[in-house]
């Protein structure tokens, strides 16, 4: 029967007969604390992956106490007067198993070196005793996959030099101990049942093993496809895992590029002191997120208070501007909601800009995906001299989107880098009969 403790989700929204069968396991529920201080005895004070490989070594200590406490008792009720000295054995192995968590402030391998060396000693005493047709000396095989997980991966002079000894005392434990040497006489369906629990015992801590590292792995592999994919694009990601050692880097003929700045963030950010101002940008930021995942553009990157976004890269896509068009009313009609849930002073200048660009990973430690060229400069100087709440957009742009938006003329204006040119504000979509900041239509 499964005794894991009921949550609270699961007692809701379920039969009657579920609930009382749920009451009936309210008293197990209970012992859920102290099963939780009994994992995680002497383990405080470790870092977390050494805190998680010692509370499996308690584990394996309290399954070793209840497993041997059975053999004890099961050989009590057998032949007392037979079997004493291996009963004896048993019940000091459950003595040493309980001061395992004890040791772990010795340090991280003090209990691993106390578990193993007790039994080694003491699967050499039962063979001693019972003879090597037992089978109990197959044990020492399983030492060959528990090493790597009572140790840890990293000490291997450890984990190889206690499999060495295994392989050693399994051996000699073979050509010892035949039975004709056998210290205790058994009748050999005693000795039949006695390999088979040894069998079973030996290929059970090995497929534990085996499966401990392999989930271990898949952890370790799935959280760190979860950073990249938080870091860079989901194709990018697929692409430095098919070929991590070739560069990306790409042209693109035309995409679209926004940036987006806080109009007197310094002085709010001075108002409000530093947690507060850390709190309404994450949400500010987050709920961009969540836009931009809507409107299938790539979030590119965030500079204290400017955020900067892509339509169109890493992969093309048709009409990028209208994307990103969508993109920015979005985001300020977002920073209007947040600013009437605040009541702060917010707003947002935008730039916004169509053309060639290129995209790539660079760094090596701290890599990010990035964007550069003449439609990203362009964006980053129309930002500039744009507006608080107004989204400033370059010629291409306005071509592109002449017929399924509204845009103002701004009229011509010199830019850094560009010289002067004619530009727009973006207003809304034709199909819409309200627009921004209440403006109708030209």
């Amino acid at each position: 029967m499964d005794h894991t403790p009921a949550s609270p989700e699961t007692r809701t929204g379920v039969s009657g007969g579920a609930i009382a069968w749920l009451k009936r396991l309210r008293p197990i529920s209970a012992l859920a604390p102290w099963l939780t201080r009994l994992v995680e005895a002497g383990t405080q004070g470790y870092p977390p992956e050494t805190k998680r490989r010692l509370k499996i070594l308690n584990m394996i200590a309290y399954l070793i106490v209840i497993t041997t406490l059975v053999y004890a008792i099961q050989q009590t009720f057998l032949d007392y007067a037979r079997y004493w000295p291996i009963i004896h054995i048993n019940l000091a192995i459950i003595v040493v198993m309980l001061s395992v968590p004890f040791m772990h402030r010795f340090g991280p391998v003090a209990a691993a070196l106390l578990i193993l060396v007790t039994e080694c000693a003491a699967l050499l005493a039962f063979t001693s005793f019972l003879g090597r047709e037992s089978g109990l000396h197959v044990q020492y095989i399983a030492f060959s996959a528990a090493a790597f997980v009572v140790y840890g991966l990293h000490r291997t002079w450890l984990i190889f030099s206690s499999i060495a000894v295994a392989l050693v005392l399994h051996i000699l434990a073979w050509f010892w101990f035949p039975s004709t040497a056998a210290l205790i006489p058994t009748d050999q369906d005693v000795l039949d049942s006695m390999y088979i629990q040894a069998a079973i015992t030996t290929f059970g801590i090995i497929a534990a093993a085996v499966y401990y590292a392999f989930r271990l792995a898949e952890i370790a592999k799935a959280e760190t496809d979860a950073l990249l994919r938080n870091i860079l694009p989901d194709t990018v990601v697929e692409r430095l895992k098919t070929k991590p050692a070739e560069p990306v880097a790409d042209t693109f003929r035309e995409a679209s590029i926004l940036f987006a700045d806080i109009t007197g963030f310094v002085p709010l950010a001075r108002q409000l002191g530093a947690k507060d101002t850390v709190a309404l940008l994450n949400t500010l930021v987050s709920r961009f997120d969540e836009l931009a995942e809507r409107h299938g553009v790539e979030k590119i990157k965030t500079i204290g208070d400017a955020y900067m976004v892509a339509a169109g890269v890493p992969e093309p896509v048709p009409h990028s501007a209208a994307h990103l068009a969508r993109m920015a009313l979005a985001m300020h009609a977002t920073v209007a909601a947040l600013r009437a849930e605040t009541g702060h002073a917010l707003d947002m200048r935008m730039g916004l800009a169509t053309g060639p660009v290129m995209a790539g990973v660079i760094g090596r430690r701290k890599f990010s995906y990035d964007v550069w060229g003449d439609a990203v400069n362009l964006a980053a100087r129309l930002e500039t001299a744009s507006l608080p709440g107004r989204i400033h957009i370059c010629p291409v742009t306005q071509e592109r989107l002449s017929d399924a938006f509204y845009t103002e003329p701004r009229g011509a204006m010199e830019i850094k880098g560009v010289g002067k040119q004619d530009t727009w504000f973006l207003v809304g979509p034709r199909s819409s009969t309200v627009t921004q900041k209440g403006r109708r239509p030209s």
